[in-house]
């Protein structure tokens, strides 16, 4: 992979950009009726590259006076997976824009990390 490319991939902006903050409240709006009633904040983070496989990683970080643990995110992945705001196929074509082909693409299982931070693996294989 070029390192161009591997940079642009790996910044945080980049990342921003492919799932902006103000998707968290959006999201909850359109689950619960008031973006307020969420529990945790949703951002996009790289974790590794190599030729083969980009991993990333959706964080689940906890608002203030809200009980991440409470929230159910174990069944997140599946969720996430065909939800039109985290909108993964969009990210998918916007990251092929870069150069880079995905074979395919999966979430892992949510993984509690502490009381405040969930992580929902996002692994990209490359061709």
């Amino acid at each position: 992979m070029d390192k161009t490319v591997l940079d642009k991939i790996s910044s945080q902006d980049y990342l921003d950009k492919l799932l902006p903050m103000e998707i968290s409240d959006q999201f909850f709006e359109a689950l619960y009726g008031d973006a307020s009633d969420g529990a945790y904040n949703i951002r996009l983070e790289f974790i590794s590259a190599n030729k083969n496989r980009i991993v990333l990683a959706f964080n689940l970080t906890q608002r203030p006076g809200k009980c991440l643990v409470c929230s159910l995110t174990y069944g997140l992945p599946n969720v996430f997976s065909r939800h039109p705001l985290i909108d993964i196929k969009g990210m998918i074509k916007k990251i092929e824009e870069t150069g880079i082909k995905v074979k395919k693409w999966q979430l892992g299982e949510t993984q509690e990390n502490s009381m405040s931070l969930h992580v929902i693996p996002f692994f990209l294989d490359l061709e």
